[in-house]
């Protein structure tokens, strides 16, 4: 399946395919955050016959219906094939110090390199969690860096 992305002056990125049917569907990533899910004209597939413009918590939920809960089996597969490289499942207990606080609050990356990649929250996946999303108790959260970088995202959620 081939994407093509455009860089979109002054508003971001779009990214477009065309399906198996001939249907030319895509979506442009403004940098305010929102997206646009677009759909093209089957004649003439320059214009756009449809648009949706999504909040970033739309897009997420309509990339959750999609298939982004297979992130941790795609993160899996790249701890597989990169040497160094670690995937932890990291749970918010109750008591921890982020159990309602949101992300940007642990500075996990700046103070360990490892990245928070997602969260699984009630059998569902929040891929690539924005700062301002607030950790609740029974959370698990997916954090891929090295063996260092991922224990020490563990001692941050379970000590500060």
């Amino acid at each position: 399946m081939d994407v093509e992305r455009t860089a979109l002056p002054g508003i971001g990125l779009q990214h477009t395919m065309t399906t198996g049917r001939g249907r030319r569907v895509g979506v442009i990533s403004h940098r305010t955050g929102r997206r646009d899910l677009v759909v093209y004209d089957k004649d003439d597939p320059d214009t756009c016959t449809a648009a949706v413009a999504l909040t970033p918590d739309e897009a997420n939920a309509i990339a959750e219906l999609l298939g982004t809960g297979r992130i941790i089996e795609h993160l899996a597969e790249l701890h597989r094939q990169v040497d160094g490289l670690v995937t932890e499942q990291l749970p918010i207990t109750p008591g921890s110090p982020y159990d309602g606080r949101p992300l940007a609050d642990t500075r996990a990356r700046t103070r360990t390199s490892a990245s928070i990649v997602a969260v699984v929250r009630d059998g569902h996946v929040i891929a690539s969690p924005r700062p301002d999303f607030t950790f609740t108790a029974g959370d698990t959260i997916v954090v891929v860096g090295t063996d260092e970088g991922t224990a020490a995202v563990a001692h941050i959620l379970t000590d500060g």
